[in-house]
């Protein structure tokens, strides 16, 4: 006879058998190896509360190897979060579902993170790690905790190969975070076998290395182990854990456990009928579960909902002993916050001198920073060289939790998934920077960031051929392309300090979006005729008397290049209209008569000017028209004779607008 705990476990391991042979696709062998510490995690040693999956003090858990998404669909299914039914269930991988392939955030109560590409999950943890530990520091009084709580990140074999995992464990055992707990679902193998073929590394070492106590879980089904390895990591503040547990992929079905074949195939009927004979279950009717074991689940539940409630009452007597803090709460959590700058005239008071936008950036930073308290962000040790310190408000260090300016060494990857991680702890404003070029590392994470719809803002400095003398692999040309590209993306490339306050305000009053800003190393004039139009993505900055017989179009350095044509096209009796496109994507977003009045579809002699790729450029320029654009990669030189070299020269545009 099993005991109730054991018939929990089996039912995470039936229910994701049978939707995966019902839905015939999905990732079987997780969730069948991991269940047991799945359960003993969720049932006794994790605060979570069903009834209100957005409690700010619950424990977070995100299942890093997505794949696995039935394990956590179905414990959330039987602790009954947001009524997640058995229909749900049965619907995984379906069009429209509840439950699809990988946990996706914000469509499925309970699902703290979008994961699916290994490792990122493991580096959004140690984001919520590291947001949990600064307001800890920021809101925490004597007898009320208000802000305790760990995070737990369940990753495999796939996560621990990828190189992300290293970047992060490495930072987070720097940083001292003791609230962090990575369990290691070690099974010894990957899609193509055993992983003897590719990874023989001792990996406790190199976590140890890292700065992580070291657990280890010798049986994988040892609810007891497994349990004291949890309240033994609990137990020290001091450092991350790592625990080690050892698990059979796919166990319970005899035929394919401990096979690579158990990881992203159904096990096909008759093996289901073989595993739940395996496992004593008491019926073979898919999809059952027993009762008792829903009401063990349910009895669960309230008791982590008594949790929640208590921390309510706490919470409540916090407030009311320091109205202060809770006016600060308030303001940290309250997403709308930074639309104050509106109507601030200093936030969008011009330079009046020739200023690099990576400076102005810089500027505007700090000025931010005191009204915006929760404003936390930091480089790849490139702050120095992108202007993205803050001054006099400390850094985030283990010493220093309180800190705000985040320093995460020369790990891109990490750092967008510490940010992605960072944002979805909520109650902060977060900001990641590094050289445009290194754009490309931080392209998947900030590819989830788009997906999970977190206001993330990236500062990438150094745009284009102006980084001269570090010649083409330092010079990103088709960087700004690829940002372009991505859906629920906004890439801002600001000409002047107007531009670079409204791209700043564009990304601080973001909730869904995340903003991304191109800046200069070099100087760059004033631009007279700048805005706040340049909310708008695209505006006619400098316009003519009628209908215009072309139409300039420019981001960036190259605004200015286009102004100075216009006037030597002018001279000559032209009608030019130089339009400015700090932002193609919010350009998208606005209406078609927007759209019309500032490029006018009758008007089909136009030019692009920007220091980059073309790629994108040809919505707008259309068949008549022609670019002033990087046809290949960059060269080594001074900034001002590469433009020169490349084209970027007034005469150049001057021709080219003749030549159409």
């Amino acid at each position: 006879m099993k005991t109730i705990q054991e018939n929990a476990v089996n039912a995470i391991r039936i229910l994701s058998a049978d939707a995966i042979q019902k839905a015939k696709s999905g990732h079987p062998g997780l969730p069948l190896g991991a269940a047991p510490m799945a359960y003993e995690l969720w049932a006794n040693h994790m605060n979570h509360n069903p009834a209100e999956p957005d409690w700010p003090d619950r424990d977070r858990f995100v299942l890093s190897g997505g794949h696995g998404s039935m394990l956590l669909y179905s414990l959330l299914h039987l602790y009954g979060y947001g009524n997640l039914s058995k229909e749900d269930i049965m619907n995984f991988r379906q069009l429209g579902s509840m439950t699809p392939g990988h946990p996706e955030y914000r469509h499925t109560a309970g699902v703290e993170a979008t994961t699916g590409p290994l490792g990122q999950g493991l580096g959004m943890a140690v984001g919520m790690a590291m947001a949990e530990a600064h307001l800890a520091a920021v809101f925490n009084k004597e007898n009320y905790p208000v802000v305790d709580h760990y995070t737990f990140v369940l990753a495999g074999d796939g996560c621990m190969m990828e190189g992300i995992s290293s970047e992060a464990l490495s930072l987070a055992g720097t940083l001292g975070l003791g609230k962090l707990i990575v369990l290691y679902d070690s099974n010894g193998i990957s899609i193509e076998g055993s992983t003897d073929i590719a990874f023989t590394e001792n990996v406790q070492e190199r976590v140890k290395a890292f700065g992580f106590q070291t657990i280890t879980v010798e049986d994988g089904n040892d609810l007891e182990a497994i349990g004291a390895a949890i309240e033994l990591a609990k137990s020290d503040l001091s450092r991350p854990s790592f625990i080690t547990v050892k698990t059979q992929i796919g166990y319970g079905c005899p035929a394919k456990q401990g096979k690579a074949s158990a990881h992203g195939e159904p096990l096909g009927e008759d093996n289901i009928r073989a595993m739940k004979e395996f496992l004593e279950w008491p019926s073979q009717e898919p999809f059952y579960v027993p009762q008792e074991v829903y009401d063990h689940y349910h009895q669960i539940a309230l008791e982590k909902a008594d949790q929640c409630a208590a921390w309510n009452v706490m919470f409540a007597a916090y407030c009311e002993e320091y109205p202060e803090m809770e006016t600060l709460w308030n303001q940290y959590h309250d997403e709308h916050e930074a639309e104050i700058f509106w109507d601030d005239e200093e936030f969008w008071k011009p330079s009046g001198k020739p200023e690099a936008t990576r400076a102005i950036s810089g500027r505007l930073i700090n000025y931010m920073k005191d009204k915006l308290p929760n404003m936390i962000g930091g480089s790849a040790d490139l702050s120095p060289s992108n202007k993205t310190a803050m001054s006099g408000i400390g850094d985030f260090s283990r010493q220093t939790p309180e800190g705000r300016n985040l320093h995460f060494g020369v790990r891109e990857q990490a750092m967008t998934a510490i940010g992605n991680g960072l944002a979805l702890h909520g109650g902060l404003k977060p900001y990641v920077a590094t050289f445009f070029v290194f754009s490309d590392y931080t392209k998947p994470m900030a590819r989830l960031s788009s997906i999970m719809q977190l206001p993330l803002t990236f500062v990438f400095s150094h745009d284009g051929i102006g980084v001269g003398e570090d010649g083409p692999t330092h010079e990103p040309v088709e960087q700004m392309a690829m940002l372009r590209s991505m859906p629920n993306f906004h890439a801002f490339r600001p000409c002047d300090s107007v531009e670079t306050a409204a791209a700043w305000y564009s990304a601080m009053t973001s909730t869904r979006t995340p903003t991304a800003l191109i800046l200069t190393r070099q100087n760059l004039d004033p631009v007279a005729g700048t805005g706040k139009e340049a909310l708008r993505g695209g505006y006619v900055l400098d316009d003519c008397e009628g209908t215009p017989d072309v139409i300039l179009m420019a981001s960036g350095s190259e605004v200015s290049l286009a102004v100075k044509a216009k006037v030597v096209l002018a001279e000559e009796g032209m009608k030019v209209r130089v339009v400015s496109m700090p932002c193609m994507d919010i350009f998208e977003e606005q209406s078609a008569e927007y759209q019309e009045s500032v490029l006018p579809k009758s008007v089909r002699r136009r030019v692009a000017i920007e220091a980059l790729s073309d790629f994108g450029w040809g919505r707008y320029v259309g068949l008549d028209g022609a670019c002033v654009t990087m046809k290949g990669f960059g060269t080594s030189g001074p900034y001002a004779k590469l433009f020169e070299h490349f084209g970027f020269t007034v005469d150049n545009v001057v021709n080219t607008v003749k030549s159409l």
